[in-house]
């Protein structure tokens, strides 16, 4: 078994319970620029992880305040996979992943960082992202600036 080790995130998983309003829906209220949301379709938004696993981690999360995916309406299921799809060749084509994670964490013992909306995390991932300075050095290193990765898949669903 392998493990991805990212202790970078602990700050942030440590002080979930602190949060009084949730992320997501505050996010919403904000600019784009200062929320990290790169595009806003109907029922769903994409968000860019603050804290990532590795570059260009997004979030395709409801407007709604929703706890679960099965509390979701059903016609409105198809437009995040919609989004998940342009997610991904938007990703693919500008950094070039090798695979990618997809999935959900719904409820804490599932590892939810944000527990009560839930949201689609797409994670690309490149062969060796893991190495030696995450599990030995408890550091990240981190290949593009977030701002510019923001840029770039704004300018992708905006395409």
């Amino acid at each position: 078994m392998k493990f991805l080790f990212a202790p970078w995130r602990w700050s942030f998983i440590s002080n979930a319970d602190k949060l009084k309003k949730c992320v997501f829906c505050e996010a919403q209220k904000e600019g784009p620029d200062k929320s990290l949301i790169c595009y806003r379709g109907k029922n769903y938004f994409v968000i860019l992880n603050k804290y990532p696993y590795t570059s260009g981690h997004l979030m395709i999360v409801p407007f709604e305040h929703l706890n679960s995916p099965k509390d979701i309406d059903p016609q409105y299921s198809t437009e995040m996979w919609d989004i998940l799809n342009k997610s991904l060749d938007i990703l693919q084509k500008n950094f070039n992943p090798d695979g990618f994670n997809v999935g959900m964490n719904i409820g804490e013992a599932a590892g939810a960082g944000v527990r009560d909306h839930f949201h689609l995390h797409i994670v690309p991932r490149w062969k060796g992202d893991s190495n030696f300075m995450g599990v030995t050095g408890n550091t990240k290193v981190v290949s593009y600036d977030i701002n510019i990765v923001f840029d770039i898949i704004k300018k992708g669903f905006d395409q």
